[in-house]
């Protein structure tokens, strides 16, 4: 995911602004990480470069 994203990217749930926090990054793409609302708390993982902005009932959780 670029980082230039933020600018477009809210909360799918409540449309507040998104801040984001890299895990692992490589140049200009951001590979691993989490937005977090401002606003509700609601946390979406980046995975692999993907941002996951499915609302949490709507996600497919995967066993680690």
């Amino acid at each position: 995911m670029k980082e230039s994203l933020m600018d477009i990217l809210c909360c799918p749930l409540d449309k507040q602004d998104l801040e984001l926090e890299v895990v692992r990054r490589d140049d200009d793409e951001i590979l691993d990480g989490r937005l977090v609302c401002t606003e509700c708390g609601e946390e979406y993982p980046i995975e692999e470069g993907i941002p996951n902005l499915l609302p949490p009932d709507m996600r497919e959780e995967t066993p680690a």
